[in-house]
């Protein structure tokens, strides 16, 4: 039998809020994220707009020292890891000879036995930015001292763990877009194995930058048509979509053993039943047209979590607004689901927060958590002129209410990577 794994804390920094009630609060409303870039001059750019993370203090969460020798996407897993082990009460004053420093806190339990799996696809590109524009100018003595540590994708496991002293595995997984999807199933494995009680898993990005902003759009990837309409530009499985809108963020959640999370009195939230990887195979940014890929994945995932399809009531699709992406998910959603995907919930809270890389798989696992806690099915906003090649229920505009019992996530990332997720109802 397999171990049942529980999910204990949740923590969110978000374009639509950086508390889990904010985002919760923003999804219901339908509200966007999406806006004119502020993190750079955008003089010259086609693409002027982005969902980036506003009001955000990494003092409210990090110690000023710490937060200085992060990068943003680090900042972004810190503050959101933070706020998830809050809430799991896992946290607990440091003695003074645990050498983590004064006034810090730790992970309660065996440090031996916690863990920390993140996902992110690009690491700390406004650190890359800054030191290539410095040794381009004035040459290599003028870049920043700490670019190596800073930019590189494995700092944001790294600190969690240093931070809260985690002293089991910590590593990241790094598969495009579909990174926090596939991290979230490598902590499901590292707590079913044994080798872990406590895994603090999910995604984080912060590449709202030139540099990136600038190869996606080459790409064509990008939305141009609406950057004077942000909030309208981000539109999934719409007729008159032209592609994503870059997001960043983190969505952090707290993972344990059942045994582990009742031994000590843990409000359980949601049980995390199943993942499911695959590999398209196919292309190196566009995925199999066919949906056999991903729609394995999914397939793998309701195996793994011991759920037939019928019993699935929301998909929270990687849904990305471009025009090959959405066309080809809803064919996987048909491939995994068979007539039942008529049936299905579906939505991209994308069309919110726009497309935050890495961050989304962890944003969009704890939409999935929320919709089974509260009972509602979050919508896909802009959904104005629906394509005909989509013609599934995409929750269009406005929030819809009622029972979820079993949730799941979907992410697809460049070079074929595909993760998906499954939550159920604690009982």
């Amino acid at each position: 039998m397999k171990t049942k794994v529980v999910v204990t804390g949740m923590g969110v920094i978000s374009p639509i809020g950086n508390t889990v009630e904010e985002f919760k609060q923003s999804l219901i409303a339908g509200k966007s994220g999406i806006g004119k870039i502020t993190l750079f001059d955008t003089t010259g750019f086609d693409v002027t707009i982005a969902g980036e993370v506003k009001n955000f203090d990494p003092s409210q969460w990090i110690d000023k020292k710490d937060a200085r020798k992060m990068a943003r996407f680090t900042q972004f897993a810190v503050a959101a890891a933070a706020q998830a082990l809050k809430q799991a009460d896992l946290l607990e004053d440091c003695p003074a000879d645990a050498g983590l420093g004064e006034g810090r806190q730790r992970i309660k339990g065996d440090p031996n036995k916690a863990g920390v799996v993140l996902g992110n696809g690009i690491g700390g590109f406004e650190i890359v930015t800054e030191s290539f524009r410095k040794l381009f100018d004035n040459g290599p003595k003028r870049m920043l001292p700490l670019t190596v540590p800073l930019m590189i994708n494995n700092e944001a496991a790294g600190n969690v763990s240093m931070v809260y002293g985690l002293q089991g595995p910590a590593y990241t997984q790094v598969t495009a877009c579909a990174s926090g999807a596939d991290a979230l199933g490598q902590a499901l494995d590292l707590i079913r194995s044994g080798r872990c009680d406590v895994v603090i898993s999910g995604g984080a990005e912060a590449c709202v930058t030139a540099f990136a902003i600038g190869g996606f759009q080459m790409l064509k990837a990008l939305s141009t048509k609406r950057c004077d309409t942000p909030e309208k530009a981000s539109r999934p499985f719409d007729a008159d979509r032209d592609g994503f809108i870059l997001g960043e963020g983190a969505g952090i959640l707290v993972l344990e053993t059942e045994e582990h999370a009742k031994a000590r009195g843990a409000a359980i939230l949601a049980e995390f039943a199943g993942y499911g990887g695959s590999a398209d195979a196919y292309h190196i940014t566009a995925p199999d047209p066919s949906g056999v890929g991903g729609g394995t994945a999914m397939k793998y995932a309701l195996a793994d979590a011991g759920v037939k399809p019928e019993e699935v009531q929301y998909y929270n699709a990687h849904g990305t607004s471009t025009e090959i992406n959405d066309a080809t998910e809803t064919k996987m959603l048909k491939y995994a689901f068979g007539d039942h995907a008529y049936k299905l919930k579906v939505s991209s809270t994308k069309s919110m927060t726009g497309h935050c890389v890495a961050g989304g798989g962890g944003l969009e696992a704890i939409a999935c958590i929320l919709a089974i806690r509260e009972g509602f099915f979050p919508p896909t906003i802009n959904l104005e002129n629906p394509d005909p090649a989509c013609d599934l229920d995409y929750v269009p505009n406005k929030v819809l209410y009622g029972t979820v019992n079993v949730a799941a996530s979907g992410n697809l990332g460049f070079g074929g990577h595909n993760g998906v997720v499954v939550f159920k109802k604690y009982k």
